[in-house]
């Protein structure tokens, strides 16, 4: 039976089962023999997965079959040759959504949209003054808090091999491994010098997201950034409203800068934590037919909220920014987003390789076609590179664009406690309202 895993943008996902691809090889078109080059079936496989799914259906208006015929007329040795020809398929659709991935690379994929991995729990850099591998933090409840690994640790070396000179994309290539396996850590820490660890591997939880309760000019805000829309993170982000209205906040602050998107179920679950009605997203597929995803009465707070986006900001989180946006639930703060209103169709190839496909094009509740032009914020913030490549300096001082919607959503705040005006009709008196000291009047 084929697995079905549904992502919108850069991680729509669909996991086909080889029996799938031999029937769509048997009777899509004519045979062209057996093809017991492997390599070639290979080729062909991802040629049958556009035929059916590309979204436009001129192929870029080159002769697809024509495609074919040329591609299995040639001879491959290897998967790197079939690669080679694979890519060069794929580029005659001028469109880089749809694309190739090696086993690796498609592996990376699967990791980052799980939102797990199995290793020990550590976070690494690269120390600026020594230049070696230091633990930067360990995670909660991980193999490696419960082995006594701190921040600032030196890893010295992974099971004997040495991390002198390793990146941390090797390190992080030697820690993960089969789950219940052993590895061993030479590491350094002052006060105590070298030492030896043997750890077991877990499935390790990645957190996308990250919550804090600010006071900003006497108002109590509930900030949450969110970093990628991965299988965990609705869950998270669930967990993270409920405790901050828990800790009596009076509004919220959702952070999608640098968010590159994620799986579509949770940008749906996400958005209806905020939407109690209304369109979320809207999406068009090669024939025409057309889609719509809705909120079901399943918000979990209806205090006011603010999002802050920059360019960075693509797929779920355009889906998501346009359905707080175009519902008026939420004032957006920031730059233009990326614009990609695209949706991919990732498969797994019969290799263990990856190919991703554009399917079909989304469209706001309002109807916008963001592609290539982004989501307009309600107000326009730029932020200096600086501070903007630097999320250690998010929600400082420096943060002009987090400033900016603390301010927005600091007069949302007080629209809302506001009392209502008396009807001045039953008592003759003309009730006026004043904006409080330290609050400025809206942009208009």
């Amino acid at each position: 039976m084929p697995q079905f895993i549904h992502l919108m943008g850069l991680r729509h996902w669909v996991l086909v089962g080889s029996s799938l691809v031999a029937a769509v090889l048997a009777a899509a078109l004519p045979s062209y023999g057996r093809m017991q080059d492997s390599p070639k079936m290979l080729v062909d496989e991802v040629w049958q997965i556009v035929q059916q799914e590309y979204v436009d259906e001129s192929f870029n208006h080159v002769d697809w079959l024509a495609v074919r015929r040329q591609l299995l007329a040639q001879r491959y040795t290897s998967r790197e040759q079939a690669y080679a020809a694979i890519r060069g398929m794929l580029q005659q659709l001028n469109d880089p959504y749809t694309r190739f991935m090696t086993p690796e690379e498609f592996t990376v994929l699967r990791t980052q949209t799980s939102g797990e991995v199995s290793g020990i729990g550590i976070r690494l850099t690269v120390d600026e003054k020594t230049q070696q591998l230091t633990i930067l933090e360990p995670l909660e409840n991980s193999p490696a808090t419960k082995a006594g690994i701190r921040a600032g640790d030196r890893l010295l070396a992974i099971d004997g091999h040495s991390t002198r000179r390793m990146s941390i994309e090797e390190a992080s290539r030697r820690i993960r491994g089969r789950v219940g396996t052993p590895i061993e850590l030479q590491l350094f820490r002052p006060n105590l010098g070298t030492f030896r660890l043997t750890l077991t591997r877990a499935l390790i939880e990645l957190s996308a997201v990250r919550s804090l309760v600010k006071e900003e000019g006497g108002a109590r805000i509930g900030y949450i950034y969110l970093s990628e829309f991965t299988a965990h993170a609705a869950d998270q982000l669930r967990a993270a409203i409920r405790k901050l209205e828990a800790e009596k906040v009076e509004g919220f602050v959702l952070d999608l800068r640098g968010n590159p998107g994620g799986l579509l179920q949770a940008g749906i679950d996400i958005a209806r934590m905020w939407l109690n009605q209304g369109l979320i997203v809207r999406t068009v597929d090669r024939s025409g037919h057309s889609e719509q995803v809705r909120a079901n009465q399943s918000a979990l707070t209806n205090l006011p909220l603010v999002v802050l986006v920059d360019h960075r900001s693509a797929s779920s989180s355009e889906i998501l920014t346009g359905a707080l946006q175009d519902n008026g639930r939420a004032i957006v703060v920031g730059t233009p987003t990326y614009g990609k209103a695209l949706v991919q169709s990732i498969h797994q190839l019969s290799d263990g390789s990856g190919l991703s496909v554009t399917v079909a094009h989304y469209y706001t509740p309002n109807g916008t076609d963001i592609n290539r032009t982004g989501i307009t914020p309600n107000m326009m913030v730029n932020l200096p590179k600086e501070v903007s490549t630097n999320p250690h300096l998010w929600t400082t001082a420096a943060d002009t664009l987090y400033q900016a919607g603390v301010a927005q959503l600091r007069q949302a705040i007080y629209r809302s406690q506001a009392p209502k005006p008396v009807n001045t009709a039953q008592t003759g008196e003309q009730e006026q309202f004043r904006q409080p000291l330290g609050v400025p009047c809206p942009v208009q």
